[in-house]
């Protein structure tokens, strides 16, 4: 019997591409529901001859190349090759942790109301020591909640985008990832929660490394005018799509009997 598939996808660039060894690493770690298995979609932003060199040699992934248009353009290409079901972001310098995976698609089968997933987070420091956040309890997330948090905390989310597991047609139905230059799974983050219901696992399913040359460490990311430019335009895309009373998602089962909104 073929086995049903989660995707995860990982943008890359020449910097990070060392840190693929160890996110493959994890994903072996992942111990999967029976008839479940995972595809790593591994996309380079770029077309350079630095990244392949550290791709793992694995049936289940799949590597490719494109012109450089940062993290939200190399993951929507890298979409093109993603069979599975769920899509699950997976940055090159991060890693999972044992049971991320399946809790993930426990949210997401077990409730198909459930767009989306995303799970506690830890920063994995340069020392080895990890560092936490303000999570808030585990269990459904109702549509809405993640903007008007992210507005009324210094455009902080309580979920961390970089955990994301979605379903990978509500993904589509979206457009992938914003494009923009950062910010992109944010402003993913917000239009899927303006249209659907989400989940958040309390349980921890992800490392986030922290390193001098990660791209969020850069000074252009914290440019007050693009910085607010980017919030601007991820803020105005939710409220958008939460204002059209017939974009919603309801889940498969609507869908079959008839009652799916466009």
């Amino acid at each position: 019997m073929t086995a049903q598939r989660i995707t995860v996808i990982t943008a890359v660039h020449p910097p990070s591409a060392p840190f693929l060894s160890d996110a493959y690493t994890s994903l072996l770690e992942q111990e999967l529901p029976a008839g479940w298995d995972w595809q790593w979609v591994i996309q380079e932003d770029g077309e350079t001859d630095d990244v392949a060199r550290h791709v793992p040699e694995d049936r289940r992934i799949s590597f490719g190349q494109g012109r450089k248009g940062r993290a939200a353009m190399a993951r929507t290409l890298g979409l093109s090759r993603a069979e599975g079901r769920f899509v699950k972001v997976l940055d090159a310098d991060d890693m999972l942790t044992p049971g991320a995976l399946a809790r993930d698609l426990a949210a997401l089968t077990d409730d198909p109301t459930i767009g989306w997933a995303t799970c506690r987070a830890l920063d994995y420091l340069p020392d080895g020591s990890t560092a936490g956040f303000a999570d808030p309890p585990e269990g459904p997330l109702e549509r809405g909640v993640v903007l008007q948090h992210w507005r009324e905390h210094h455009y902080l989310a309580q979920v961390h985008p970089a955990t994301l597991c979605v379903r990978r047609d509500l993904l589509l139905a979206l457009g992938g990832w914003m494009a923009l230059p950062a910010s992109e799974d944010t402003g993913l983050l917000l239009a899927l929660n303006a249209v659907s219901r989400g989940w958040f696992s309390a349980e921890t399913g992800l490392l986030y490394r922290k390193w001098p040359g990660q791209v969020t460490s850069a000074p252009a990311h914290s440019d007050g005018v693009e910085r607010a430019a980017r919030f601007a335009v991820a803020e105005a895309r939710a409220r958008a799509l939460a204002s059209m009373a017939g974009w919603r998602f309801e889940g498969p089962q609507a869908a079959r009997r008839g009652r799916a909104r466009p």
